[in-house]
């Protein structure tokens, strides 16, 4: 995305409108964007699916330049989405949010501001409707059992001290240490209450340069520009988000321009999945099957498919010809032409040898047969890619606020310290070659030396390996789970980590603890799983869970066609 400096007003409670006359003041040269078309045409659309609508303001907002302003004013039965699609649009971009509020409402305050960071999305200035704070400089609330001393210590230059006005004691002992010259000088002083005439008469006397105000009734400095855009630029690494990670999808496969073969053609989820891919205009499609059965189911499923070609392996010339290659690829393990003819009727096979023979770029299938079923023929016939010890898989686990990379949840049962620290860098790769930047959690149940025992202490030499084999990626291990992902968990655990709380690829030390990880965090924390993707094989084909629905094969054809595209 082209986007630099961005912000979002979100109302919490309060005139958005007034906040974005007051941005476009500070950053002069800004567009405005009203994406208010993005949701508004048909509101219970948006509700049902509001990753559509983002998507459509995601456009208007990549067409507007670098410095935008975007709001919208969202009609009454989205009210309850208003701060969500706010903040998932933040996210989504790495815009920096504006939270409108009133003064007195700190309730509205503290939730929007959770309801943002639980979306990933930086809040980074306030709007009381008069003037804008960033949020960098908060109010040092001081509750009665906080002393002259307390609030000295935590005094930033610029914030704004809130004072009891019953504390006189307060007053004067702020008033005393700020006119020392010896602390940081706030932009003002704030008090809950009117203060008493004398004191707030010293105070203007002593210390002019610090106004004692009145809470509710400040109307502070703006920020100038530069302010603005430099806390922009401290926050702005863009979460890969879910809404993001798919978008690029569509965009990259498109790109590619690949062919892709289906061998499961007479799935109906299949042909629902292909007639989007091709209304799309996201990759080229050859389904594999009787083409008078295709036909007629996907007229029953009231889909298009006339941009696909349909092939029926039992009858198409490419079965004699791809029986003779097979025959002789595998004569040593004693398969007769015979045998290979027979084999070549199977679709998983059939469509293999049209990825191998460079008549299709990738393959997809799984979803009515088994993982072995669709993978095997591959590693007979494709093979794996020079220097790769190991063929492997990762999943894409699309929450709320991320992407993370799981690795390896679907091939490999007991993988060796030197296989485990492959799949590592394997999925790392992977990891990157779709903008995620890769910070790598080997798993294990301890982490460091917390545990011991003999899995413990593989997960440490693959650790050892992997650093060894790739010193400029960001990885550990072990790391247990929480402490990988939680930076709170991080700081305690494992304080001088480089990806602890912040690992986005997590290789798990097993195919047992990967399976169920995995199949944990989508069921449990309705994440999409997006996968597997196999890792290592000259040409990709990529297995489906037999479970999968029509918006995971899409996704997995669109990795797919990428993969083919980056390996031409």
């Amino acid at each position: 995305m082209s986007v630099r400096t961005h912000l979002i007003p979100i109302a919490a409670s309060g005139d958005s409108n007034a906040a974005v006359r007051v941005l476009t003041q500070v950053l002069r040269g800004a567009a405005t964007i009203d994406l208010g078309p993005a949701f508004t045409a048909d509101p219970t659309a948006v509700a049902k699916d509001p990753d559509a609508a983002l998507g459509r303001a995601l456009d208007m907002v990549e067409a507007a330049g670098e410095e935008v302003i975007s709001h919208t004013t969202l009609p009454a039965a989205l009210q309850p989405l208003t701060l969500e699609l706010g903040a998932k649009l933040a996210a989504t971009l790495g815009a920096g949010v504006v939270l409108v509020q009133d003064w007195e409402d700190a309730a509205a305050l503290e939730v929007a501001t959770t309801v943002c960071r639980a979306h990933g999305a930086e809040v980074v200035a306030t709007f009381d409707g008069r003037s804008l704070r960033l949020a960098e400089l908060p109010d040092l609330a001081a509750p009665n059992g906080l002393g002259v001393a307390d609030i000295l210590r935590d005094l930033v230059a610029g914030s704004r001290p809130v004072v009891p006005a019953e504390r006189d004691d307060l007053l004067l002992g702020l008033l005393i240490g700020l006119a020392s010259g010896q602390f940081p000088l706030p932009a003002s002083v704030l008090v809950d209450g009117e203060p008493r005439g004398s004191l707030a008469e010293m105070w203007r006397s002593l210390l002019p340069q610090v106004p004692l105000r009145r809470r509710g009734e400040v109307t502070a400095p703006q920020p100038t520009k530069q302010q603005l855009v430099t806390v922009l630029d401290r926050h702005h690494e863009k979460a890969v988000t879910p809404v993001r990670f798919q978008r690029g999808l569509l965009a990259e496969a498109r790109a590619a321009s690949s062919h892709i073969v289906l061998p499961e053609g007479v799935e109906p989820r299949i042909l629902r999945a292909a007639d989007q891919l091709l209304q799309d205009g996201a990759v080229r499609l050859t389904l594999l099957g009787d083409p008078d059965e295709v036909a007629r189911l996907a007229a029953a499923e009231g889909v298009d498919i006339d941009g696909a070609e349909v092939v029926d392996p039992l009858t198409h010339p490419w079965r004699d010809r791809f029986a003779d290659e097979y025959a002789e690829l595998r004569a040593k393990k004693g398969v007769t032409r015979e045998q290979a003819f027979e084999r070549m009727a199977d679709v998983s096979y059939f469509g293999t040898m049209m990825v191998r023979d460079g008549l299709a770029d990738g393959m997809v299938s799984g979803a009515i047969h088994t993982t072995a079923h669709t993978i095997r023929p591959a590693f007979e016939v494709i093979r794996t890619r020079p220097g790769v010890s190991v063929v492997s898989s990762a999943f894409f686990m699309c929450l709320a606020d991320r992407v993370l990379v799981f690795g390896d949840c679907a091939v490999n049962p007991n993988p060796t310290p030197a296989q485990l620290a492959d799949i590592a860098a394997a999925s790392a790769e992977t990891a990157r070659s779709f903008g995620i930047n890769p910070r790598v959690a080997l798993l294990s149940y301890s982490t460091g030396t917390s545990g011991a025992g003999p899995d413990v202490e593989a997960v440490t030499e693959a650790t050892r390996l992997l650093r060894e084999a790739a010193p400029d990626l960001a990885c550990d291990g072990p790391l247990q789970f929480d402490a990988a992902v939680d930076a709170k968990v991080a700081r305690s655990k494992a304080p001088d980590s480089p990806v602890a709380g912040q690992a986005n690829v997590l290789i798990f030390p097993d195919l047992n603890a990967g399976n169920i990880g995995y199949k944990a965090v989508q069921r449990t924390a309705g994440a999409l799983a997006i996968g597997p993707v196999l890792q290592g094989l000259n040409k990709p084909v990529n297995d489906l869970s037999r479970g999968a629905l029509v918006e995971d094969i899409v996704n997995t054809v669109l990795i797919t066609a990428i993969q083919a595209g980056a390996a031409r």
